[in-house]
């Protein structure tokens, strides 16, 4: 009788749990059982480990067989844990050293050849190891870039199970033959899910991301939109077709600062889980674009989906920006369960496999035409549409979720003059480094506390902790008391005046600040600097 364990890890969501894989022979009628509650795809492992284990040049035991993942009570998915299976099957029967491979973590798919493929979710799968103790990894070759993000971690990338038991007998390793120049290396198939997702960023043709000087006109928008991106408030754009309004949410990830490295690893945890993190790009570096289209279903927006939940849209926008063009045709169910991520910056679905939480701290931009032809407005140019017809469609967006945004603009027509105008607006350069000073201010205020924006701030702490001047609330309280505003509405209206005294280079907010901050919520103009476009 032989025994032996090794490790891998089982995905819940973008956490990871340590799983112990043991391996038992026993004397008997020759036969596989895998137990542990695995998934279909982890049951088809044995058909997969077998032919692997015996194209690579080993013995297949002829005895009764019991693989154990434990803890038995974790749902296990997918094909990762390949690799460990065969790992304890091989010290089991005595291929390979037993004490070899007990501190180990081994992820990895196995072909029929007994080639090591890639799996999603290395990065997770990884931070979970090391956080339970285990200082040695083992990962396909084209997922080792992406596990040695995670410090303190040795990691050994092998490209077939006959170079892991070389490895782990101290024999000779074997070279596998590289792959024909220009050929594609269908290991990579695992890295890349097509269709599984936005991509990281708003970037041309050519993967220079748009500039914000190519956007003609417009000046209380791009105001708002520095003021957007400088403290993390979500963003309203109204206005007619043509007016820029797409243009503008595809550069605000330019103009926001580059990822922590902390913010980073979250961000790639993501979409490795995901199945979109680029081959060759084992970290995620810039701000996330994420641009459903309408028609999304609860499921793709929120995230969902048979068994374990998988991440949406909120999670693939974690740390950048969730762009929702024509909002009112989105379902408003759909657009409803965005409010509690927009306040708690996770999603936390509950499914009868299990409760997953998933990060969604993002920055949500909406557009929408102001009536269904689009034409209406305050000065009336041309709409025909019914009243009825306006109230509807503008009904589509619900009072909480417009409460739960910061800012709201119309975008005006573009005029003759600014569309063949040879002077453009400010380059993106110009703008993010103004961007990065007010992040660097409100950093500095709120450094030894939970939140890194003004946005996140709550608003006790902002008229207790961190008070504006002295009677600078005047207009907003009036506001409040007229019924214009609501209590949550007049903490957002706080955290977007210490933005812009942030802008401005101001300790804190004044009376100013404060109107400006109310014109950029409420649309109505007050005289101040933003609703002329000049700087703030």
């Amino acid at each position: 009788m032989g025994f032996a364990r090794t490790c891998s890890v089982a995905l819940v969501g973008v956490d990871g749990v340590v799983v112990e894989v043991q391996a038992d022979l026993e004397p008997g009628v020759a036969a596989f059982t895998l137990v542990g509650l695995p998934d279909k795809t982890l049951v088809e492992s044995r058909d997969r480990v077998r032919a692997a284990v015996v194209n690579s040049g080993a013995d297949w035991p002829q005895k009764k067989l019991t693989v154990g993942l434990s803890p038995a009570a974790v749902p296990k998915s997918g094909s990762g844990f390949d690799l460990a299976v065969a790992a304890a099957v091989l010290a089991a029967a005595e291929r390979v050293d037993p004490r070899a491979i007990e501190d180990l973590v081994l992820i990895g798919e196995l072909g029929l050849d007994g080639r090591v493929r890639p799996v999603r979710g290395v990065l997770p799968a990884v931070l979970a190891a090391a956080e339970a103790g285990y200082r040695q990894v083992v990962v396909a070759d084209q997922s080792a870039a992406e596990a040695s993000l995670v410090p303190e971690v040795s990691v050994l990338g092998v490209r077939s199970l006959r170079q892991l038991i070389a490895v782990l007998t101290d024999g000779e390793v074997p070279e596998e033959a590289p792959e024909e120049p220009g050929r594609p290396d269908p290991m990579l198939a695992g890295l890349l899910v097509p269709g599984a997702g936005a991509g990281t960023g708003a970037a041309g043709a050519d993967g220079v991301p748009p500039d914000l000087a190519d956007v003609a006109g417009q000046p209380v928008a791009r105001r708002a939109l520095e003021v957007a991106a400088a403290g993390g408030h979500h963003l309203f754009l109204s206005g007619p077709p043509g007016a820029g309004k797409t243009m503008l949410a595809e550069r605000i990830p330019a103009i926001l600062p580059p990822l922590t490295r902390r913010q980073s690893l979250e961000v790639t945890a993501v979409h490795s889980v995901a199945g979109i993190l680029p081959p060759g790009e084992p970290m995620v570096a810039r701000a996330p674009y994420c641009a459903p289209h309408h028609s999304a279903t609860m499921q793709s927006l929120v995230g969902g989906g048979n068994g374990m939940p998988r991440p949406g849209a909120v999670s693939l926008a974690h740390r950048g920006v969730l762009f929702l063009d024509e909002a009112p045709e989105f379902s408003p169910k759909v657009l409803d369960a965005l409010r509690q991520p927009l306040e708690s910056g996770q999603v936390v679905i509950a499914r009868a496999a299990g409760v997953v939480r998933l990060p969604a701290r993002f920055l949500m931009v909406l557009a929408a035409n102001p009536c269904p032809c689009g034409r209406f407005s305050r000065h009336g140019t041309g709409c025909e549409c019914p009243s009825s017809a306006i109230r509807r469609y503008q009904a589509r967006l619900s009072g909480p979720l417009l409460d739960r945004v910061d800012l709201r603009v119309e975008a005006e027509p573009v005029s003759r003059a600014d569309l063949l105008g040879r002077g453009g607006g400010e380059p993106t350069e110009a703008v993010a480094a103004r961007v990065r000073e007010a992040r660097a201010r409100a950093a500095a205020r709120l450094a030894g506390t939970p939140w890194a924006v003004n946005a996140e701030v709550p608003g006790h702490e902002l008229r207790t902790r961190w008070q504006v001047a002295p009677g600078a609330l005047g207009p907003a309280e009036r506001d409040l008391d007229r019924g214009l505003l609501t209590a949550r509405g007049l903490d957002r209206v706080l955290r977007v005046a210490w933005t812009v005294a942030d802008l401005r280079g101001r300790d804190r907010p004044e009376a100013l600040d404060v109107a400006v901050a109310l014109e950029l919520r409420t649309g109505v103009a007050r005289g101040t600097p933003a609703a002329v476009g000049e700087p703030v």
